[in-house]
């Protein structure tokens, strides 16, 4: 009984891979008889009616389909209407015959527009028109493109706003693409070292000057030596003949050719270089003279007794004032450009200011400065604005100050953190340069009004005493106590100024030229 068990559930599995009984229909047995039904609906066979009651499935349709698909459902009410189609509503899909003339004329019709068209716009389409003529109603509202402007601008355009400062610079252009530096080149080496042998180291001596004719005078000893720049040159001016008298003072006039000579014994010398003779000697003081200045034929004279001598070199009987105001030995002693004041400092810590007109008569001096702690050897006026006075104070005072004439004020006052011995104004920038002595012995060049330190120059090893510069401006000479002087390129000139300058100057004579010849 077991073994006829096991045969018949053996039968049953091998029954699955035979075919199916009842199954649909494949793919390619339901084509055939879906193409005839489609036939039929096109009108090529006529298709039969089925009746409300009939629940006979169309000829040509799949016996496989889903059952009752086209039978009469039960209807109920608020139930889905079923989707047997009725007598009013035909068959499912209808499609209208055409006929070859209606085809003809709708292509006839089609092709009339396009080549009416294309006359117009060779770039018109039949899907461009509708776009076309939507753009015009909107843009230009219906009326002629050619009389309508799509863009336009009633106002002006509005002002800027969000910036409550006027002066904000929110665009900048320039024609140079590369920015210039805002710093200037400044050599750190001297241009040229010149040996000066026997040069006395003495804070309060003035033994060196460069004269408009660019000849350097230094002081050597008893002797004075002239240094050609142009050629290079080396000449002996003179030769004191005592041991014990030397030069304490040098100043050349303004117009070069003569210079003055203070020395020991407390006279003022006159040397005319060109021809290397001495054209006076004028006496009057009773000590060393060791400061002199120039102001047109009248040359000044600080002495160590703290007397000032005013020199008329016109006239015989030279002496036509004195200025007795200092304690101590007159040490530094400068006119100004304008040749207005004349400044005085002295070893008594002061400097002071004396009128052209009063100076002569030996008056009390307009203004008095007591703010510096020592010795003021160092004085220079401002060459574009001849109120202001520099001045620089000894070791213990170490101060550069800056000083307004016209109403007694201190203008600005700058620690170096060393001893003052000269000060010089560049006459082509808003610069100064000063020398110094313990403990770097250097020069320092000063950028004005702000008093910033723009460069330092250092190669000197001893402290610098006095310092000159040369006619062109450009040129440094600093004289210091380790017996050399060096010749600094500080204050060279910009070459695009120089040459926008001699074309101004060409200009200028062109035309100053007369205008005829006789």
């Amino acid at each position: 009984m077991a073994h006829f068990n096991f045969e018949k559930m053996l039968n049953e599995a091998i029954k699955l891979d035979g075919p199916l009984q009842n199954g649909p229909k494949f793919r390619y047995e339901r084509k055939p008889m879906e193409k005839k039904g489609s036939e039929s609906s096109l009108g090529l066979s006529p298709r039969p009616k089925l009746s409300e009651n009939s629940t006979k499935t169309p000829k040509g349709l799949s016996q496989s389909k889903t059952p009752g698909k086209y039978s009469k459902m039960p209807t109920q009410k608020g139930k889905t209407p079923s989707k047997t189609p009725n007598k009013q509503s035909g068959p499912d899909r209808f499609i209208p015959s055409r006929s070859s003339q209606d085809i003809d004329l709708s292509h006839f019709a089609i092709m009339k527009e396009k080549a009416e068209n294309e006359e117009n716009d060779p770039d018109w389409s039949p899907s461009k028109a509708p776009y076309q003529n939507q753009l015009n109603t909107v843009l230009n509202k219906g009326d002629n493109p050619q009389d309508t402007k799509i863009l336009s601008f009633n106002n002006k355009c509005p002002a800027a706003t969000g910036h409550s400062n006027r002066m904000k610079v929110l665009y900048s252009y320039s024609k140079t693409t590369v920015p210039k530096s805002a710093a200037r080149n400044i050599p750190q080496q001297p241009d040229r070292i010149l040996d000066a042998p026997d040069l006395l180291d003495d804070y309060y001596l003035n033994l060196l000057d460069w004269s408009t004719s660019n000849i350097l005078a230094v002081a050597l000893g008893t002797a004075i030596y002239l240094w050609n720049a142009t050629t290079c040159t080396i000449a002996q001016l003179l030769n004191m003949q005592s041991e014990n008298d030397y030069i304490t003072g040098l100043s050349w006039t303004p117009e070069g050719g003569i210079l003055a000579v203070g020395t020991n014994a407390g006279a003022v010398q006159l040397w005319d270089t060109e021809a290397e003779k001495l054209l006076r000697v004028m006496t009057g003081h009773a000590a060393r003279v060791g400061a002199l200045s120039w102001n047109s034929h009248i040359v000044s004279s600080g002495s160590r007794s703290g007397a000032i001598h005013h020199h008329d070199v016109r006239v015989p009987d030279h002496h036509v004032g004195s200025l007795i105001e200092h304690t101590q030995e007159v040490c530094g002693l400068t006119w100004s450009p304008d040749g207005r004041h004349l400044a005085s400092g002295g070893n008594d810590n002061v400097v002071n200011v004396w009128d052209t007109t009063l100076a002569l008569e030996g008056v009390s001096p307009v203004q008095t400065f007591t703010h510096h702690l020592a010795a003021v050897k160092a004085l220079a006026w401002c060459p574009w604005n001849p109120v202001i006075l520099a001045s620089g104070g000894g070791t213990a005072d170490r101060h550069i100050r800056l000083w307004n004439i016209s109403n007694g004020s201190c203008v600005n006052a700058i620690d170096t953190n060393s001893q003052v011995c000269s000060i010089l104004w560049s006459t082509e920038l808003k610069e100064m340069i000063s020398g110094h002595g313990y403990s770097q012995n250097q020069l320092t060049i000063w950028k004005y009004p702000q008093m910033n330190r723009i460069a330092e120059l250092t190669g000197h090893e001893a402290r610098v005493l006095s310092l000159t510069m040369s006619p062109c401006g450009t040129t440094v000479a600093s004289a210091a106590a380790d017996e050399t002087i060096r010749l600094w390129k500080c204050f060279a000139k910009d070459k695009e100024k120089v040459k926008k300058t001699a074309q101004t100057k060409s200009v200028k004579e062109t035309f100053s030229l007369p205008s005829r010849i006789r």
